[in-house]
C-alpha cells in the first residue's frame, strides 16, 4: 500500500522514486515487522495469559519442561500479524507470488490455530487428528503447486490460465518450460525436468514437509524461529537474484520473472522472527505454537518452490531435516521391534533430536544455540551454491 503511495508521490516529488528499488523496500519491510513485533509482543502475550491460553506440557518428555507448562502458546499469531502488515505495506501487491505466498502463510497459519485451539480447551497435547491436520495440508499444498506450476512459466495471472488451458487442450501432454525443472546446486547445467505431474509432486511434499518439519523442530525455546529467520533471509537472496534477469544469467539459475519481490516477503519473515525471538528465548515468555509453525514451514516451502531452490532449502533447513528424520526412524524401528519382538525399542532417547541430548543431559539452552550454529554454517554453504558451480 505504502508503495502504491510513493509511486504517486514520485510524480510531483522524485526522491520519492527511491522505494522502487526492491532492496530498500526488504530492509523497511524488515525493520517494520520487528518493530510491529517488538510493540505488540507484550499486548499479545497479556491477552494469551487472559485468556488461559498455556501449553500442556507432555508428560513423558523432559523433566525440566514441565516447569513451562501454562505458558501462554499460540504466539504465532504475532509473527502472522507482523509479517502480513509488514508486506501489504512494503510489498508490489500487484504481485502473484506475494498473494500466494501470503496466503499459503495464512491458510496453513489457521490449520495450525484450530489445532492450537483445541489442545488449549481440550487440555490435550495431541490436539487436531493427524488425519484432520494431514487433510487441510494437503488440500492446501495440492491448491498451491498445481497453480504455481502454471504462474512460474509465465509472467502474470492471465498466460498462468493460457498455460493452463493450452495443457488440457494437448490431453494433459504439453510439457512445461525448463523453468519449472528441478535445479541441482553447485551443477547448474544439470536440470531435471519433472514436467506437471512431477512439478505438483514435488511442490505439495515441499510445502506439507517443511511446515510439518518446522513444527516438529519447535519443541525448545527460540529452537525452531531462528533457523527459520536464517533460512527465510538466504532465501531472500535467492528471490533477488532469480527475479533479476541479469543476475539470473550470470549466474546459471532460472530466471523467474515476478520472484525478485519476495525479498520484501522474506524481510518480513526475518524482521518478525527476530522479533518473536525477543519473546521467545530460553526462558521463554511464549510459544509460537502450531499456528505459527505451520505456517512459517509451509511459507519458506512455497518461497523454495518459486525460486527453484527445494534442493537447498533441505540443505539449509538440515536442522529440520534431522528433526524430522529421527521421529521417522524412532517410530519406524519402535514399531518394527515391538512386532518382531514383542518390545518395543528405541534408537534415541527421545525423539525428536532435541530432545535426545536434553534427556542425556545437556542444557536446553546448549541444545538451542547449537543448533542455531549449524543452521548459520548450512545457511552459508548454501549461499555459496550462488557461484559455485
Amino acid at each position: 500500500m505504502l508503495l502504491l503511495l510513493t509511486q504517486w508521490l514520485s510524480n510531483e516529488y522524485r526522491v520519492f522514486s527511491v522505494f522502487n528499488y526492491i532492496t530498500l523496500r526488504a530492509v523497511l519491510a524488515t525493520l517494520t515487522a520487528l518493530f510491529i513485533g517488538l510493540l505488540c509482543g507484550p499486548a499479545v502475550i497479556r491477552r494469551l495469559t487472559a485468556m488461559k491460553i498455556g501449553q500442556a506440557v507432555r508428560q513423558d518428555g523432559p523433566q525440566t519442561h514441565l516447569v513451562k507448562s501454562g505458558t501462554p502458546t499460540m504466539g504465532g499469531v504475532l509473527v502472522l500479524i507482523a509479517v502480513g502488515l509488514s508486506t501489504l505495506l512494503w510489498a508490489d501487491l500487484s504481485n502473484r507470488f506475494v498473494w500466494v505466498v501470503l496466503l499459503v502463510t495464512l491458510g496453513f497459519g489457521l490449520v495450525g490455530w484450530v489445532d492450537d485451539y483445541r489442545k488449549v480447551v481440550h487440555h490435550d497435547p495431541k490436539g487436531m487428528s493427524a488425519r484432520e491436520k494431514y487433510f487441510w495440508q494437503s488440500a492446501l499444498g495440492l491448491l498451491a503447486a498445481f497453480y504455481l506450476a502454471f504462474a512460474i512459466p509465465t509472467q502474470s495471472v492471465a498466460e498462468a490460465f493460457q498455460l493452463f488451458h493450452q495443457w488440457m487442450s494437448s490431453g494433459f501432454s504439453l510439457p512445461l518450460p525448463e523453468t519449472t525443472d528441478l535445479q541441482i546446486p553447485f551443477f547448474k547445467e544439470w536440470n531435471i525436468p519433472l514436467g506437471v505431474a512431477g512439478f505438483v509432486a514435488l511442490t505439495y511434499f515441499v510445502i506439507v514437509g517443511t511446515s510439518n518439519a518446522v513444527n516438529l523442530t519447535d519443541g525448545a525455546d527460540g529452537l525452531a524461529i531462528m533457523p527459520a529467520v536464517l533460512v527465510g533471509g538466504a532465501l531472500g537472496i535467492f528471490a533477488y537474484v532469480t527475479g533479476n534477469a541479469v543476475f539470473a544469467r550470470y549466474l546459471l539459475i532460472s530466471y523467474v520473472p515476478g520472484a525478485g519481490e519476495l525479498i520484501v516477503l522474506c524481510g518480513a519473515i526475518f524482521g518478525a522472527g527476530l522479533a518473536f525471538l525477543w519473546f521467545n528465548a530460553y526462558p521463554a515468555q511464549v510459544f509460537m505454537g502450531d499456528v505459527g509453525a505451520l505456517a512459517l514451514g509451509a511459507a519458506l516451502g512455497c518461497i523454495a518452490v518459486i525460486v527453484r531452490q527445494e534442493i537447498m532449502l533441505f540443505i539449509m533447513g538440515g536442522v529440520f531435516v534431522a528433526e524430522t528424520v529421527s521421529v521417522m526412524l524412532q517410530v519406524s524401528w519402535f514399531k518394527y521391534t515391538k512386532r518382531r519382538y514383542g518390545t518395543g525399542r528405541r534408537i534415541f532417547r527421545m525423539a525428536p533430536l532435541h530432545h535426545h541430548f536434553e534427556v542425556g543431559g545437556v542444557k536446553e539452552s546448549q541444545v538451542v544455540v547449537r543448533f542455531w550454529i549449524v543452521t548459520m554454517v548450512l545457511v552459508l554453504f548454501g549461499l555459496s551454491s550462488l557461484k559455485l558451480r
